[in-house]
């Protein structure tokens, strides 16, 4: 499946130009150029046989990023590793949360103790108890210190594989879309699917995005 995925990857993404990955630091997605974007594939599963995670394939079918998870659905904790690997992001379910599903996410890995760690970005999910959320929001991003103002909004449904990320000025910045396509008599349903993240914004936190949805309403 792995092989086959590289390919298509390949075959879909083929005539794209290869982008320049931006630092975490230009998060914003503040490109002038709304037209430039990239595009993964990501894949709801792990390698390795013995876990539940994700792994994520560029236009040029490499691997890019994957999660290897040991724990299976109740954990607290995830780290985003590139290809070879290493850790970029560590994101932990916030403690004492009341009522409301709130991530952590740090820069690189942490350990046990992570109270000498500055987190770079909260993630909480929207609680719509009365049901009147008419912009479908998912989740807010939030800035730390401050968790008042958010810097991104989530919407859409991640159910459906049909998500948006939008930043302060109302710009889309990422997408997760479902890649429909039937090949070789493979139907990829929803555990393949398309993450699109426009020039200016940092793959690795869109990606990021991703696996905190999935925890959160899968």
């Amino acid at each position: 499946m792995f092989i086959f995925l590289k390919s298509l990857s390949r075959s879909v993404h083929g005539d794209e130009e290869p982008q320049e990955q931006p630092e975490l630091s230009k998060t914003d997605g503040g490109s002038n150029d709304d037209d430039l974007c990239s595009s993964l594939t990501v894949w709801r599963k792990s390698l390795l046989i013995s876990c539940n995670g994700f792994t994520v394939i560029d236009s040029n079918g490499n691997l890019v990023y994957r999660v290897d998870n040991y724990m299976g659905g109740r954990t607290k904790e995830l780290v985003l590793m590139d290809g070879k690997g290493n850790s970029i992001l560590t994101m932990r379910r916030c403690k004492n949360l009341r009522l409301v599903d709130t991530w952590v996410i740090y820069g690189g890995e942490v350990g046990d103790h992570c109270t000498s760690e500055k987190p770079i970005f909260y993630v909480k999910k929207c609680i719509n108890i009365l049901h009147t959320n008419k912009s479908n929001v998912l989740a807010y991003v939030y800035r730390p210190p401050s968790d008042k103002r958010y810097a991104y909004t989530i919407e859409g449904s991640y159910s459906h594989r049909s998500c948006k990320v939008v930043n302060e000025k109302k710009r889309v910045v990422a997408e997760i879309k479902r890649k429909d396509a039937t090949s070789g008599g493979i139907c990829f349903g929803l555990d393949v699917f398309v993450l699109i993240i426009k020039a200016g914004f940092d793959p690795g936190f869109a990606m990021a995005l991703v696996l905190l949805l999935d925890k959160m309403f899968s």
